[in-house]
């Protein structure tokens, strides 16, 4: 058995065994149960200036590999979204490099790929609606020209500039129109982005639904669905019920997202979500489980993974890209605890140890050898335990 130290607030260490990780086949037929994709993050280059303020510098192999193993297990790759920490240090030339090899990565396996359309090369001011418009339609057009599905981000622009319900209209109804496929929409609440108060014209949700709701059906033929990240679930099943025909709910809740796939009788979410890219192989058992008709396998599979991303959505929310990158060194594939713009600091290391211990609980840990080593080790660089033992655990 392998064992790893666990770190509580006040400096306590213990010992945690870890567990054997959850063994997941890969498909070999597409999933049809339900859509997901996986909001992927990227992987810096661990030597590059990524300081806080810095032109992102990408390890290209390791970010564009992470996106082969959600595709590996039958799930599609939501790219360039908040994931990727879009306004939050990716540059709008890293972004546009991303957004080009990640399509052409896609193109190559026939894996199913969206990204996110923003209008964050804007400079960081307020203007007009138009300008907001005209720089969807020009990242719009970008995404399209290589051939990539698209999400249309919720932007900080638009929430500054708009005054009104209308306001939101008329910037949607301009930048849909000129979509040449179906775009996702998508609502991010103020815990992923406080600057989104209002968002669709109201700090009411009921009210912001129905203005989402009127944009959805005057362009029906131009949005195949929303995503929502609320962490509401009674706001996303509400919303859910209302969605015109043809449309689909991608539920963006990384604290509900098990009940809200699942579904109930009147009917289901799908998935983007950023907690996807944490777990993929165990979101893929879960959804494999679903087509063969097992729910009680489902259930079990996917139930103990939520207590894991509700760590690593824990408030401040908009710092769980830093329990993203974290899973991602632990389980091997970035070979540093690094991020853009230097986020691997915005949590603390016994949040990070709660990481360690609901990953293992829902076996997530794909190498747990490989976890304990690392994780010791990055304790030890900090001071808090000595050498690792002939077990793995610390003394």
């Amino acid at each position: 058995m392998t064992s790893v130290p666990l770190l509580s607030t006040d400096g306590t260490v213990t010992a945690l065994e870890l567990r054997e990780p959850v063994v997941a086949e890969r498909p070999t037929t597409p999933l049809t149960s339900r859509t997901a994709y996986a909001a992927a993050h990227v992987v810096p280059t661990a030597w590059g200036d990524n300081v806080p303020g810095a032109p992102a510098e990408l390890d290209w192999d390791a970010t564009l590999a992470y996106r082969h193993h959600v595709w590996s297990y039958g799930l599609g790759v939501a790219d360039a979204m908040d994931t990727a920490q879009r306004n939050m240090g990716l540059d709008t030339a890293a972004t546009r490099e991303l957004i080009t090899r990640s399509a052409a990565e896609a193109a190559s396996v026939g894996g199913a790929l969206v990204v996110g359309v923003n209008t964050d090369h804007l400079a960081d001011e307020t203007v007009s609606l138009d300008a907001v418009a005209d720089a969807y339609l020009e990242q719009l057009a970008f995404a399209e020209d290589v051939g990539a599905g698209t999400v249309l981000m919720a932007s900080r622009h638009l929430a500054r500039a708009a005054q009104s319900a209308d306001d939101y209209r008329r910037v949607y109804d301009r930048v849909l129109s000129a979509a040449q496929s179906p775009v996702v929409l998508h609502w991010l609440g103020t815990a992923f982005d406080p600057s989104l108060e209002g968002y669709f014209g109201s700090s009411d949700v009921a009210e912001a639904s129905d203005t989402l709701l009127r944009i959805m059906t005057d362009h029906v033929d131009h949005v195949a669905g929303v995503k929502m990240s609320l962490l509401d679930a009674d706001a996303e099943i509400a919303v859910r019920r209302r969605l015109p025909a043809g449309t689909t709910m991608f539920t963006g809740d990384d604290f509900n997202y098990v009940d809200l796939i699942a579904g109930d009788a009147v009917g289901h979410s799908d998935a983007l979500l950023g907690a996807f890219t944490a777990i993929a192989p165990a979101a893929s058992a879960a959804i494999q489980a679903l087509d063969a008709g097992d729910p009680a396998a489902y259930e079990r599979i996917l139930r103990p993974t939520e207590a894991l991303s509700r760590q690593i959505f824990a408030a401040p929310t908009y710092y769980y890209k830093t329990g993203i990158a974290f899973l991602s060194w632990l389980n091997g594939h970035q070979p540093a605890f690094s991020m853009v713009g230097g986020l691997h600091a915005a949590r603390s290391l016994p949040h990070l140890s709660e990481i360690v211990r609901l990953a293992d609980a829902a076996g997530a840990l794909e190498h747990p050898e490989l976890a304990a080593e690392r994780w010791t080790g990055l304790l030890r660089t900090a001071g808090v335990v000595g050498t690792l033992t002939t077990a793995g655990g610390a003394r």
